[in-house]
């Protein structure tokens, strides 16, 4: 059972090990987006952004909905702002320190 969680754990932090995920995720912070509207923004190719977006949905981190031809995509757990922020908090004080040793 432990093992299981392990691994759900694994496949979260999987699902954020890119950095275009967590541009779409920060870009996602504020409200739903459409799909047409997250392309251009982060400027990649579409299916790549494609591919991306469907791995935060399969960790549960996004959902989506279609709205005509469109579609739109949310942050499913809110919690993910709670990790991002933990971990920006991290390493700007590893920054920091680092600094302050070369410094």
């Amino acid at each position: 059972m432990k093992e299981e969680i392990y691994e759900a754990q694994a496949e979260y932090f999987k699902a954020l090990s890119h950095p275009t995920r967590i541009k779409i995720v920060e870009y996602l912070r504020k409200r739903e987006r459409c799909v047409c509207e997250i392309f251009p923004y982060l400027g990649e190719e579409q299916s790549n952004i494609s591919r991306h977006l469907a791995a935060l949905k399969r960790a549960g981190i996004l959902s989506s909905r279609k709205k005509g031809v469109s579609v739109f995509y949310k942050i499913q757990d809110e919690n993910v702002f709670k990790i991002l922020d933990l971990v920006l908090s991290s390493v700007k004080k590893m920054a920091r320190e680092r600094a302050a040793l070369l410094g």
